[in-house]
């Protein structure tokens, strides 16, 4: 009897501990379906991360072998710092396939997401330091060219070249340190590069003259104008009206003399007018 009521017993417990097991299994599965799908939410985010990340690189890339290119047509020094950016790389695209578990896109693509991150990081600071050093060359080189005359003073017909020449005076040989542009009086007169004018006055046989100094060793004058248009100490841009064609001093019809010169000696002209 003590057997029965002992086996009746074990039963009932089992039951019970199986009821209350499954309670417990039931009520939890709208949680482990919630996980579930949370759980593909974040794999699907991870992926996509990761594809964006390479992405990034790819671009980071690109703008590299921009930049060398440029470096290259501007003939300026590699940057020292690019030699660190061929050593960084993506996430392994491999371990994107859509069968693989989050748990084995934990262990992998997380870690390269991290590391592609860090090389970004790393990318990124080069970059800077690279691309102001690229600024400040480039920077300097527009001021260059700002600063070199390139375009004609003024309207007209070349009456005389660069170089030696017989006087209309003396009837003797002499060297023509500029050009002859011959045009009416009152001819607008331009400047052909920026610079700061450090003469406008009569200057002997060059009558009423500008002279201005465009740095980087370059100086241009301007002789036998009629009128200033600008005074010592202005500082002039490109295409700005500095005077007007004139006769004074001792020429023999009204026209512009022209000289450029660099580190003081006289070269022609014709060199530096590009239109």
């Amino acid at each position: 009897m003590f057997t029965l009521l002992f086996f009746i017993f074990m039963i009932l417990l089992s039951v019970s501990w199986f009821t209350t097991d499954y309670i417990k299994i039931k009520t939890k599965i709208p949680e482990l379906q919630y996980l579930k799908k949370e759980n593909r939410f974040q794999k699907t985010h991870i992926i996509a991360l990761s594809k964006k990340i390479n992405h990034i690189n790819q671009n980071m890339a690109k703008l590299q072998e921009f930049e060398r290119k440029l470096r290259v047509m501007t003939n300026l020094e590699p940057s020292k710092q690019q030699d660190q950016l061929l050593a960084v790389g993506g996430s392994n695209t491999s371990t994107l396939a859509s069968e693989y578990q989050l748990e084995e896109v934990h262990k992998g693509l997380i870690q390269q997401m991290h590391k592609s991150l860090e090389d970004l990081e790393t990318k990124t600071a080069i970059a800077s330091i690279s691309k102001s050093q690229l600024n400040d060359f480039l920077k300097e080189q527009k001021s260059i060219l700002a600063c070199t005359p390139s375009i004609r003073p003024t309207d007209g017909w070349f009456s005389s070249g660069f170089g030696y020449r017989i006087s209309p005076f003396t009837n003797q040989r002499e060297f023509h340190k500029g050009i002859d542009i011959a045009n009416r009086m009152g001819t607008p007169i331009i400047a052909p590069a920026d610079g700061l004018v450090v003469h406008a006055g009569k200057e002997g046989n060059f009558g009423k003259m500008i002279s201005i100094n465009h740095g980087y060793d370059l100086k241009t004058r301007y002789g036998h104008l009629s009128k200033y248009r600008i005074k010592k100490g202005q500082y002039v841009k490109r295409g700005q009206t500095i005077g007007e064609v004139g006769n004074s001093g001792r020429c023999t019809g009204p026209h512009l003399h022209y000289e450029v010169l660099l580190n003081g000696v006289p070269v022609n002209p014709l060199r530096f007018i590009l239109n």
